[in-house]
């Protein structure tokens, strides 16, 4: 299995979609130039300034926005705990966003997986057994897939639709779940880390979302807690945190890299 960063394309192949392409879809904007979907209600992350194209506008990150001029919207839905959707863009690909927020991009993705999987399994010898929290497209399987000593890679997501969509409009993703060493768990990653034996993981994979709904749990200090316990003496994590919080420092700096 080879990453590159680039868009893929397979000759003849069409991607189904419920709405036609960004000509279309300025059409049925509002009055006021706010983007709608069929059933006339906001599209959240869709600008309101300028129609066909995605913003990206949090909280978070106050004065700045990304913006992807979008082609066609291929897929939307609500799971039990976000918005999903799916979009293709001009310039990077088939994207996927939760709540409103850019999750991941074809143009660009391996540069992530790359460096979420790699950095921690290189850093210690021979990790037999992997945990992924979150990831539910599939990327940080693929990469933990490439080291044929991991004997276990378990994957604990939330959201099965985000699994079931990353499948099929991410197939260079989600190819990960195909490994047989793969085992999927659809649930709540914090209650998965308390029912696990402790010492029971080598390496931990934190790939979550923002620290907002669903993945704010992955944030706080039980969370942490229960990774510490999790992984044997040694044993490393890796999380997207953004800024890994001090008590989390705190808490499982005495026991892993």
């Amino acid at each position: 299995m080879e990453a590159e960063c680039r868009v893929p394309a397979v000759p003849g192949e069409e991607v189904p979609s419920n709405r036609a392409s960004a000509d279309q879809e300025s059409s049925q904007n509002r009055g006021d130039g706010a983007a709608t979907a069929e059933d006339g209600k906001p599209m959240d992350g869709i600008s309101a300034v300028i129609p066909g194209w995605f913003s990206e506008i949090s909280s978070m990150w106050p004065g700045e926005a990304h913006s992807l001029k979008v082609e066609k919207i291929i897929f939307q839905g609500k799971s039990e705990y976000q918005n999903v959707m799916v979009f293709k863009s001009s310039t990077y690909g088939n994207v996927l966003v939760l709540d409103g927020v850019i999750q991941v991009t074809e143009r660009d993705e391996c540069a992530y997986q790359e460096m979420i999987t790699h950095l921690p399994l290189c850093s210690i010898p021979n990790p037999r057994k992997v945990l992924v929290i979150g990831g539910g497209d599939g990327g940080v399987l693929r990469e933990v897939s490439r080291y044929s000593f991991v004997e276990q890679i378990d994957i604990c997501e939330i959201d099965k639709m985000v699994v079931d969509v990353s499948k099929q409009f991410f197939p260079h993703l989600a190819i990960g779940f195909e490994d047989p060493r793969v085992n999927l768990h659809i649930g709540d990653g914090v209650a998965f880390l308390k029912s696990v034996p402790e010492g029971t993981y080598d390496a931990i994979i934190v790939d979550s979302s923002d620290p907002i709904g669903p993945a704010q749990e992955l944030f706080e200090k039980p969370f942490f807690e229960s990774v510490a316990r999790a992984l044997r003496p040694g044993g490393v994590i890796h999380s997207a945190a953004f800024c890994l919080p001090s008590f989390a420092k705190r808490v499982i700096g005495s026991k892993i890299n």
